[in-house]
């Protein structure tokens, strides 16, 4: 699993050591002067007579930005430092001169691009700019002198390697959000713990490859932001043992689809089914499509232990709508868990218990805050997932599960989960119903202990959303899916996870 701290842990876990004396920033600084040698061996095959450009403010991120710099410089590369501030870190700059270092600021006559022409010169002629512009204590995106670097450096052809001291200057460390000027890094060197604008969106695209390096850090508490990977989903994962039956197993009720739009019927059920539901109990006027796509679905009621519910009901379908609204009344009078999606939403009551996992995408979501007093519109939503996240699930009491190409979780007591497992062609009409079914047959498979764990069905949806992701990718690598590609992909992919 992928931990990030936000920026007050790391201040934490780094005070001790540095009363004590610990050389952080050398460690750092070691670290990152290695992992751009290897960066530009890689491009270059080899790393003497490499140019460097170093844009440096006045934190500690500048200070290891110029050490890192220095090390570069004693291995034959060209380094030039732009400083963007006239109060830099004093002993890295002076690690950079006797190393040979060339310094350049920005006082002088602002052209081309709002700089003095030896800095456009520079940028012009670099293999790699290092980006030291601003650390964790940055906040609001790159201003001032540092936002005319950041377009210099932007809109450079050819582009030089970027790399981000720790994380790309000016995002929003905590938060993920991105502001004003931001640096596009294609490598993000991290010192100590993951931060999380570089697991949540819209920051995390601007981070690149990132790569850890260890300098003794040990945040305390529990994580802000948290990433599964393959064997956290497979710890997670129902599996049957050899007594098992289909009821133990989990039954799924699916009211979903309507008249106007029966595929999204046919799909949840299909991605409950090939993910390894006991069984699937159907509600609906798409019946006749989904019997015929899938045989071994009951129609009608009985027992379950788990429900998906909203995925294509029609906004003018009354009787699917109330049958939506009754299946969600009964799974709160009997402790049920319930996946809530699209057109069943608005069907939510005040407060609902967290094993109510809500999937909306970010119009969805901007509606039902609005539904609840918030001004928020769709592109508030995209600008600061997690906030809009957060603020459903203190409102509502559900679970989130907030899709787009990263997915955002977030349940009780800070759990909060960030995926970003699927390719972007997995954006395509359907793949959110199947989604929905995962999550169901999960849910279901584990209904128990998702009831008497409030944290679990945060864990679940981030376990559904990493297998989903998982699944696109393995339908067509590299090309174009469809939603029931995706479906078909599935069994192949939980059999891997399982096995592993």
């Amino acid at each position: 699993m992928l931990h990030s701290w936000d920026a007050t842990a790391v201040r934490a876990a780094e005070e001790p050591l540095l009363t004590a004396g610990v050389p952080l920033m050398a460690r750092a600084s070691f670290g990152l002067a290695t992992h751009v040698a290897r960066a530009l061996r890689e491009r270059r095959g080899r790393v003497g007579g490499a140019r460097a450009v170093l844009l440096v403010g006045s934190g500690n991120n500048g200070g290891d930005t110029l050490h890192a710099g220095a090390l570069l410089a004693r291995r034959g590369v060209a380094v030039t430092a732009v400083l963007a501030s006239g109060r830099v870190h004093g002993d890295g700059l002076a690690a950079l001169r006797a190393a040979h270092g060339r310094v350049l600021t920005l006082d002088g006559h602002p052209e081309p691009h709002g700089v003095p022409e030896p800095v456009a010169a520079a940028v012009a002629a670099a293999d790699v700019v290092l980006d030291g512009l601003l650390g964790i204590g940055g906040r609001g995106g790159v201003r001032g002198a540092g936002a005319r670097l950041v377009d210099l450096v932007a809109t450079a052809d050819p582009r030089p390697l970027v790399v981000a001291v720790d994380l790309p200057s000016g995002v929003g460390v905590d938060d993920g959000t991105r502001t004003g000027a931001v640096l596009d890094a294609d490598l993000t060197v991290t010192f100590g713990a993951r931060k999380p604008a570089l697991l949540l969106p819209p920051a995390s695209g601007a981070a690149g490859r990132v790569v850890p390096v260890d300098i003794g850090l040990r945040p305390a508490g529990a994580p802000a932001v948290a990433r599964l990977e393959g064997h956290d989903v497979a710890a997670l994962w129902p599996v049957p043992g050899t007594d098992a039956h289909k009821y133990g197993r989990g039954v799924l009720g699916v009211v979903t689809g309507s008249a106007r739009y029966p595929g999204a019927a046919v799909l949840s059920v299909a991605g409950a089914l090939r993910t390894g539901v006991g069984m699937v109990r159907y509600r609906g006027p798409a019946g006749a499509q989904v019997l015929a796509a899938h045989p071994e679905v009951v129609e009608g009621d009985g027992r379950v232990q788990a429900w998906v519910v909203g995925s294509g009901v029609a906004p003018d379908d009354d009787a699917q709508r109330h049958r939506a609204r009754e299946a969600l009344a009964h799974a709160l009078r009997h402790d049920e868990p319930v996946v809530v999606d699209a057109g069943a939403l608005d069907l939510l009551p005040d407060r609902v218990p967290p094993h109510v996992v809500l999937t909306p995408h970010a119009g969805e979501l901007a509606a039902l805050l609005a539904a609840r007093g918030q001004r928020v519109a769709r592109a508030d939503v995209e600008a600061g997932p997690l906030a809009h996240a957060r603020r459903a699930h203190e409102l509502t009491g559900a679970t989130v599960l907030l899709k787009g190409g990263t997915t955002v979780v977030v349940g009780p007591h800070g759990a909060t989960y960030a995926q970003a497992d699927g390719p972007a062609w997995l954006a395509t009409a359907g793949a959110g119903d199947v989604l929905g079914g995962v999550l169901g047959a999960l849910l279901a498979g584990r209904a128990a202990d998702a009831v008497a764990d409030p944290t679990l069905p945060a864990a679940l949806a981030a376990a559904a959303a990493h297998v989903h992701g998982r699944a696109a990718h393995r339908a067509n690598p590299g090309g174009p899916v469809t939603a029931s590609d995706v479906a078909a992909a599935l069994p192949a992919v939980v059999a891997a996870l399982v096995r592993a």
